[in-house]
C-alpha cells in the first residue's frame, strides 16, 4: 500500500528506539507490546492529508498494523474525513471507529481521534455508549469515553464529563486520573463555578493527580484548600446567620 509505504520510509530506528519507551511498552506497562517506527507526529499529518481520501478498506489494514505510527496515520485520515463527509459517511466512519476501538490501544491514538470521531457523532445523539465504555475493563474504551467529552465541553455541555468523572473516581489507571482531570481543567476554562462546585463535593475523594490536573489554573490558595480537602465553592456554602435568620 502506498501510504503504508510512504509512512515507512520516514523511519528512525532510534527514534523507534525513545518512543518505545516514552509510550511505556514494557511488559505490565500500559502500551505493552506496541511497537514504533520512529515517524515524528508532524510527518504523520502530513501523511494523512496526502492520503486524505484513502478507502476504509485500507485504514482496517492499518488500524491492523502493530506500529503504532500506522494505526495513527489511518485515525488521522478518519479524523479528516469525518467532519466533510455527509451523514451516511459520518455513520460509516463512526461505525468503522467502534468496530476497530481495540487496535485504538495507546493515548496518543485516543486522543487524537475520539473527540473528533465519537465526540462529533455523539454531540447530537444518545451517548449511552460511553456509559458501556466507562465500565469497561479495557483502558482504552475507558479513556475514549472520557476524551470524546472534550467536544461537548467545547459546547458548554459539561453533564457528561461530571458524571463520567464521577464513576471514574477509584479508576486504578494513572492514565485515566490524568483524563478526566484534564476535562475537569476544560470545564472549567469555560465555566469555572461548575468545575468549583464540582471539586467541592469531590476533593476527598478524587486521586492526587486527577485533582492536580484539574487545579492547574487555580490560584495558589485555592489549590492548597482543595490538597488539603478543605476547599468550599460560593456554590456550596452553607448559609451564613443572616441568611438563615431571613428565611425563618
Amino acid at each position: 500500500m502506498r501510504a503504508q509505504a510512504a509512512l515507512r520510509a520516514w523511519a528512525d530506528p532510534e527514534k523507534a528506539k525513545f518512543l518505545a519507551g516514552f509510550f511505556k511498552t514494557g511488559p505490565g506497562q500500559y502500551g505493552e507490546g506496541d511497537h514504533f517506527l520512529g515517524v515524528v507526529v508532524p510527518a504523520v499529518r502530513e501523511l494523512a492529508k496526502q492520503f486524505r481520501l484513502l478507502p476504509l478498506a485500507d485504514c482496517d489494514v492499518l488500524l491492523a498494523s502493530p506500529y503504532n505510527e500506522e494505526r495513527l496515520l489511518a485515525l488521522l485520515i478518519l479524523v479528516g474525513q469525518y467532519p466533510k463527509a455527509d451523514q451516511a459517511t459520518q455513520d460509516k466512519v463512526y461505525q468503522f471507529y467502534v468496530s476497530h476501538r481495540q487496535r485504538i490501544n495507546n493515548w496518543n491514538l485516543v486522543d487524537n481521534s475520539a473527540p473528533k470521531i465519537v465526540g462529533r457523532h455523539l454531540l447530537t445523539r444518545d451517548r449511552s455508549v460511553l456509559y458501556e465504555w466507562v465500565r469497561s475493563p479495557m483502558l482504552w474504551e475507558r479513556r475514549i469515553a472520557v476524551l470524546a467529552t472534550l467536544t461537548f465541553i467545547r459546547a458548554k455541555d459539561f453533564a457528561d464529563t461530571l458524571r463520567l468523572t464521577e464513576l471514574l473516581l477509584a479508576d486504578p489507571q494513572d492514565l485515566m486520573h490524568k483524563a478526566c482531570g484534564w476535562m475537569l481543567r476544560e470545564v472549567g476554562k469555560r465555566d469555572a463555578a461548575v468545575l468549583e462546585d464540582f471539586l467541592s463535593q469531590h476533593q476527598r475523594a478524587m486521586p492526587r493527580t486527577m485533582l492536580r490536573y484539574a487545579i492547574e489554573r487555580f490560584s495558589p490558595d485555592k489549590r492548597a484548600a482543595l490538597l488539603a480537602g478543605t476547599f468550599m465553592s460560593a456554590g456550596n456554602l452553607p448559609p451564613t446567620d443572616n441568611a438563615h435568620r431571613c428565611r425563618s
